[in-house]
């Protein structure tokens, strides 16, 4: 007889019209909340910084966000999870306000953008236990389209962030100052504004509207995981003994894997797109922020493509479709031909060679600003041009896979756990894609400057292909815990 089946399973009750409301009110909730923590508010810091603090000001939201979220999901699996969240969205509220009067500083107000952008990743840190609560809340059948709702909410953060400060940017720099708060209003500070005064709406939903709600995996309401009573701890002690953890782990281990192939691709837009079409700096911003912004709508696309998929064909082959997508996505974008980029010729007056190329090529664009492949970059002058038809394509693909990999890897991780409280689980798995969102751009960087792009991006197939290798191997292993458990037919 399975656990479930016993005498000492907490009782199953009738998931009646107001209880089924009100769970899924609080599903949206977290649907909310995730938008929130997804929206991503661009920076300026003082002309004190150089290349390698900008980077830790990039890596500082992933890093705040990874030592959070176990922490956050630990306290949710032994406290109500309004604590953590109101918690949570109190520290990012009042981190975006730190951030609006990080100027006041005369010199180094570098070091306050940095703790702000840490703070924000630290409060982000609520994704899992939204995460855990939605596991929670839903049954099997319910599962994959909330995860992929939720998937597409975080997807829609990511876009209206700098779409929001795109359309502020009227304002300005310098902005307007109000002198009673000695607040500066502008382009930068007003969007975190924004993100606090939501932050305040999150905290009153969370308050107001959200409640505890746990059901089984068919659907049958059951006690909150959070309160626990004798016969509810005994059932616990039992599936934690019962819990794959090898699936667990190689469900982190894709999971990372795929965290970090998205945080390479974000990461070399700008830098390739500048080198492969000489770009300037503000057209690479802008034209590949038009194309993310079309990346991001695809993807919440996919994401509704993703439900109906899953619920056919199951959620492994969606996944290993995925990451097939993602491979070809990359090896488009290898290099190839006899057509090289425009050189960016360096001004060696002291040593060696001055090339007049570059005068007269300023001189014709009448611009200040070099454009082409960095002198510098040695593998410029042998490695084939990256056509933009190329380019686009693999864009496309990449959008494609990537949502597909998101939404299936964290709900085959849910349903693997089984009815365990997974606050903590869900933590771990949130700071792995963290740590990957903060190595990603370190490794590309590195290599993609001293090697080129037919480096980066090989090491890059070789790399999904080995989380394909990895999940065809352990394919029968990445299965729900009640399937696992014959309580359920797969």
């Amino acid at each position: 007889m399975s656990h479930l089946d016993s005498d000492v399973t907490t009782p199953l009750l009738r998931d009646d019209d107001g209880d089924y409301r009100s769970r899924w009110r609080s599903i949206r909730v977290m649907y909310f909340t995730m938008f929130l923590s997804s929206v991503f508010i661009g920076f300026k810091v003082d002309s004190s910084a150089d290349a390698s603090f900008l980077g830790w000001m990039v890596a500082a939201y992933s890093l705040g966000q990874m030592v959070a979220s176990p922490l956050f999901g630990l306290w949710s699996n032994h406290r109500l999870r309004r604590e953590p969240l109101v918690c949570s969205i109190f520290i990012n509220l009042a981190a975006n306000i730190y951030y609006a009067y990080a100027y006041l500083p005369r010199t180094n107000n570098k070091y306050h953008m940095l703790l702000s952008r840490a703070f924000v990743g630290f409060g982000a840190g609520n994704v899992a236990v939204a995460r855990s609560y939605i596991a929670g809340a839903t049954s099997l059948k319910e599962r994959t389209g909330a995860m992929a709702n939720m998937s597409a909410c975080q997807a829609l953060g990511f876009i209206l962030g700098p779409a929001l400060q795109a359309c502020l940017s009227f304002i300005g720099e310098k902005g307007v100052t109000v002198n009673v708060i000695d607040l500066q209003l502008n382009m930068y500070t007003t969007p975190a504004l924004l993100a606090a005064a939501f932050g305040l709406i999150n905290i009153l939903l969370v308050l107001l509207v959200f409640k505890e709600h746990s059901v089984d995996e068919e659907g049958r309401n059951v006690q909150s995981i959070n309160y626990s009573s004798e016969d509810r701890v005994s059932l616990l002690d039992e599936t934690e003994e019962s819990i794959d953890h090898f699936a667990v782990l190689i469900s982190n281990v894709l999971f990372f894997t795929i965290m970090f192939i998205f945080a390479v691709f974000e990461t070399i837009a700008t830098p390739l797109s500048m080198d492969m079409f000489a770009w300037t700096r503000k057209e690479a911003v802008l034209y590949n922020g038009i194309i993310m912004c079309g990346i991001g709508f695809q993807s919440i696309l996919v994401f509704l493509a993703v439900k109906a998929a899953s619920q056919r064909f199951g959620d492994r082959p969606v996944l290993l479709v995925g990451f097939s997508v993602i491979l070809c996505g990359f090896v488009v974008l290898l290099p190839w031909g006899n057509h090289f980029p425009k050189i960016q010729w360096a001004d060696l007056r002291n040593n060696s060679l001055v090339s007049r190329l570059s005068e007269i090529s300023l001189a014709a664009n009448n611009s200040s600003e070099p454009t082409g492949c960095p002198y510098e970059q040695t593998w410029c002058q042998y490695t084939p041009a990256i056509h933009l038809a190329q380019y686009i394509s693999s864009d496309i693909l990449i959008g494609v896979g990537y949502p597909a990999c998101n939404v299936m890897s964290y709900t085959l991780y849910s349903k693997i756990l089984g009815p365990k409280p997974q606050g903590v689980y869900m933590g771990w798995l949130t700071a792995s894609g963290s740590a990957a969102r903060t190595l990603g751009p370190v490794f590309v960087s590195h290599v993609y400057t001293l090697l080129g792009p037919r480096w980066a991006f090989s090491l890059i197939c070789g790399m999904v292909v080995g989380a394909i290798v990895l999940l065809t191997s352990f394919y029968s292993r990445l299965i729900a815990f009640s399937v696992r458990h014959g309580r359920v037919v797969e």
